[in-house]
């Protein structure tokens, strides 16, 4: 029992000085300009008062390693808790992130072929699975690779119960999975896409995806308070969302894996996988360099909703594209790739600038964390190329069209 309590001592301790460590930095931006703690702390307050967000937990990285790492604010508004580098917070769709690079290690390792139909490695046909059984009398199944949902051209919705098509979706609990367009061909977000990603790797290792996601991603890199499942291990430190009116928001702990969305993690934890990204661990370059490839050009007006008739020029600066779990820019700094995460009390955002050794992690317990991004990006690190329109990432004050 002691060995126990001077194990989680000592990773507190490692928490506090990686923490100490990283504020005594100043932090270069892309433009080779640099800002030091203290402005970054004003900016970061001033910003997240006015958007009225409770806490957000900030990494910043040059040359690959992390330099800054800080929390701001409350994981708990409304019994002071303050939130910490080891306070688990809710990664939503940096799930998807995790899975791509955890996919790109089987690829490493030949155990994953990205163009090979998925369904080739399932037991039963797709539309046999209850959550694909809206498939049945359309082929197009056939077509699916880890390579598309990946690169999210499945031509699957987002979520199932919610139609893709309408500007403002209602809720629908008896939603299907549809084809809504030729595999392959264009882009559109696609949790469930995900989803049967993560049925193929579920079958192809015979683990569950919490289970292969630990033995290839958070065990590897030390992100021990990280799954995509509840671990008892992971303690009480527990942030809380809020919606925009600030009310809380609880996460139930999940017991089963979402490759798409369920992930738990911590600041701490996430910026340990960005380096280990950057840094180009686990992979062959080559492997690395499909990852950050673009598969498909983006035109869509914005993200969401999806599947949209609208497109726009408005990123052709920047090339905006997707690769394989990430979306993909081109600035003049180079190449940078991006994931954001969110739901109605949770909004995150992170972006490499590749070639500069430059990165940004941003978590924050509230769907008004949106509204920091674009200003907190420019005036951190000197990153005005996330297209934040696209994003709906509109700052304070703004009025969208």
């Amino acid at each position: 029992m002691k060995k126990i309590y001077l194990f989680i001592s000592l990773i507190g301790l490692l928490c506090s000085s990686r923490q100490a460590i990283s504020q005594s930095h100043v932090v270069t931006r892309l433009d080779g300009s640099t800002i030091s703690g203290g402005a970054i702390d004003s900016i970061l307050n001033t910003l997240k008062n006015q958007a009225k967000v409770p806490g957000i937990g900030l990494a910043i990285l040059n040359n690959k390693k992390t330099v800054y790492l800080k929390t701001y604010g409350y994981k708990n508004k409304l019994r002071e808790e303050l939130l910490d580098t080891a306070s688990i917070v809710y990664a939503a769709s940096f799930s998807k992130a995790v899975c791509g690079y955890l996919c790109m290690k089987l690829v490493d390792r030949n155990l994953l072929d990205l163009d090979k139909p998925l369904y080739q490695y399932l037991r039963k046909p797709i539309p046999e699975y209850p959550n694909f059984v809206g498939l049945k009398g359309d082929q197009r199944w056939k077509k699916i690779t880890a390579r598309m949902c990946l690169s999210h051209t499945t031509g699957f919705p987002n979520l199932k119960w919610y139609d893709p098509t309408a500007a403002n979706p209602d809720y629908d609990s008896l939603g299907v999975v549809k084809i809504y367009f030729e595999p392959g061909s264009r882009y559109a977000y696609s949790g469930e896409g995900f989803k049967l990603l993560q049925l193929a790797l579920e079958e192809l290792s015979g683990k569950t995806f919490d289970d292969l996601a630990s033995e290839l991603i958070f065990n590897p890199i030390g992100m021990y308070k990280s799954g995509y499942v509840w671990h008892d291990s992971f303690g009480d430190d527990l942030a809380i969302g809020h919606n925009d009116h600030e009310q809380q928001n609880v996460k139930s702990k999940k017991t089963v894996a979402v490759a798409g969305g369920s992930m738990v993690t911590t600041i701490s934890d996430y910026a340990r996988f960005i380096e280990y990204v950057v840094q180009g661990k686990g992979i062959k370059e080559n492997i690395f360099e499909e990852m950050i490839r673009p598969q498909i050009r983006i035109y869509s007006k914005t993200q969401f909703p999806p599947i949209s008739s609208e497109t726009t020029d408005e990123n052709e600066a920047v090339q905006l594209a997707y690769g394989l779990g990430w979306g993909l820019l081109k600035t003049p700094y180079g190449r940078a790739f991006f994931k954001e995460g969110g739901d109605d009390a949770w909004k995150n955002y992170n972006i490499n600038f590749i070639d500069r050794g430059i990165s940004i992690v941003m978590i924050c317990n509230s769907v008004n964390g949106s509204m920091l991004f674009k200003d907190l990006l420019a005036q951190l690190i000197g990153d005005t190329f996330t297209p934040w329109k696209w994003e709906q990432y509109y700052p304070i004050g703004y009025q969208a069209d």
